[in-house]
């Protein structure tokens, strides 16, 4: 209810006001205008509000009086094993909710059950032999596609990233026609550049937020950099924000990038109970690491970054976990770095199993590899090569040794980091990572022996050429990426 300022009767005013309007209040301060915002949280859920004043709990009712033109943002909190199903009144969607108040708003949340979701296989006592496995097409006329997963809403949707700079949606098998997302006015795609990976929030059934790792140039209709001519940007959106999803980014980093290549582009949510968003940043490229950025603590090149998106420090779109490395050794060191020596860890991934952190970084001439990536960790490169000195009398016991190391003169150009097969469809491939070769299109898989190897490896028949990525959908089955034939493969028995 707007609130107005309170009127005298004429008769009681002094003569001298007479001649004044009768509302004026000539001696006192002006009157804000406020209205009322009511709220009801429906049951297995609660809701609270920024600024604050609302603060229902599960299946009540509560109000709360604002200024007028104040921007109000709910949230809702949903019980353990539901989700916001949908907002009602004044907020309509699944996704966020904000009002500005210009009058009295009435809005609802409702919240629905979360619809179960797979549980990662396990193994116990010796595990089998790792089996063949074959390739199933799903589908074929994607251009150019770099990376695939799923959203983890119950939808069963495929989400594959082009690099041109759009998202395609694969259901049921099925390519849609429309893409999800378009941002091709802002992404410098070609060689290594383009839009490169999509996580979506742990939340995104109910929020509607997801992320994007992409390289902008000033060349683009619609450039991002601000501080460089060229840069990665790591930025959100957020499904019914704005009439236009593009409309709707938040650039939350960006890093300027000396060369057009080795810029990374996975990003990932870990597995802590808030999930935090990790994103791994190849050297800035130039052959052999030229500015040294693989040892360079205070640039967030050629490392691996941990942040946290659900919060802000001062000055950043972003808040640094508390648990990162502090680096107190070093002067102006970044405490986005979670781990660093890397030289371009193009594809990681986490084993939902054990939570471990598998990375796979392209090599320079002689050692592709692939390691396990753990907090405040060095990984050597330029020092180091896989497991061999790149620079000249290296101390190779100085850094993060890699589990393999596979050779150039093995026929290994660029390794292609994959996922721990973590499905049902294949039981004896349980707890094998899966990888591969972009260039000479091999696939292969290992069982991690839990420390700096391996227990087994096995060399699949089965191929797949410019093998770009692997992913997972909602039930941990892994699916691989033809980026040149623009083809989505299931692995199959």
């Amino acid at each position: 209810m707007r609130t107005l300022p309170t009127c005298r009767p004429r008769h009681l005013l002094p003569l001298a006001f007479l001649l004044l309007p009768a509302c004026a209040e000539p001696d006192g301060p002006e009157t804000t205008a406020t209205y009322t915002l009511a709220v009801t949280s429906g049951v297995n859920g609660s809701v609270s509000s920024s600024p604050a004043g609302i603060r229902c709990m599960p299946d009540s009712r509560c109000t709360a009086t604002f200024d007028e033109g104040t921007t109000v943002t709910l949230t809702a909190t949903p019980d353990s094993g539901y989700r916001l199903d949908a907002w009602g009144g004044d907020c309509t969607g699944a996704a966020g909710c904000t009002v500005r108040m210009t009058a009295d708003r009435d809005i609802t949340a409702r919240f629905a059950q979360r619809q179960a979701t797979a549980t990662p296989c396990e193994t116990s006592g010796q595990p089998p032999a790792i089996p063949a496995i074959s390739l199933q097409e799903i589908t074929d006329g994607l251009a150019n596609p770099v990376h695939v997963t799923n959203a983890g809403d119950g939808s069963k949707r495929l989400f594959v990233v082009e690099q041109r700079g759009t998202v395609r949606v694969v259901q049921n098998g099925t390519l849609l026609d429309d893409p999800f997302l378009d941002i091709q006015d802002r992404v410098r795609s070609g060689g290594e550049m383009g839009l490169l990976s999509i996580a979506f929030h742990p939340d995104f059934a109910s929020n509607g937020r997801f992320f994007v790792n992409y390289v902008s140039d000033n060349n683009e209709p619609n450039p991002r950099c601000s501080g460089s001519s060229r840069c990665t940007i790591v930025s959100e959106f957020t499904v019914g924000a704005s009439a236009s999803l593009e409309d709707s980014e938040r650039i939350i980093l960006e890093i300027p990038q000396p060369y057009g290549n080795h810029n990374g582009g996975q990003i990932a949510f870990g597995p802590e109970p808030s999930p935090y968003l990790y994103i791994g940043m190849g050297d800035g490229g130039g052959g052999g690491d030229p500015d040294g950025n693989g040892q360079d603590l205070t640039t967030l090149l050629g490392a691996m970054l941990r942040i946290d998106i659900d919060n802000r420090d001062s000055g950043r779109a972003y808040a640094i976990p508390p648990d990162n490395p502090a680096w107190s050794e070093v002067s102006g060191a970044r405490r986005e770095i979670w781990a660093y020596g890397l030289r371009n860890p193009w594809r990681f991934s986490f084993d939902p199993a054990t939570g471990d952190l598998y990375a796979a970084d392209v090599g320079q001439s002689a050692r592709e590899e692939i390691d396990i990536i753990r907090q405040g960790l060095n990984y050597g490169w330029n020092e180091v090569e896989g497991d061999i000195c790149y620079t000249p009398g290296c101390t190779l016991g100085a850094y993060a040794p890699p589990i393999i190391a596979p050779p150039r003169s093995d026929g290994w150009y660029s390794i292609t980091g994959g996922m721990v097969y973590r499905g049902t469809d294949i039981p004896d491939l349980c707890g094998v990572y899966l990888y591969g070769d972009y260039v000479a299109g091999y696939l292969r898989g290992l069982r991690y022996d839990g420390a700096n190897g391996y227990t087994e490896k096995r060399a699949f028949n089965a191929t797949v050429g410019n093998l770009s990525a692997f992913g997972y959908d909602e039930d941990y089955e892994v699916y691989a990426l033809n980026r040149g034939a623009g083809r989505l493969y299931k692995i199959a028995p």
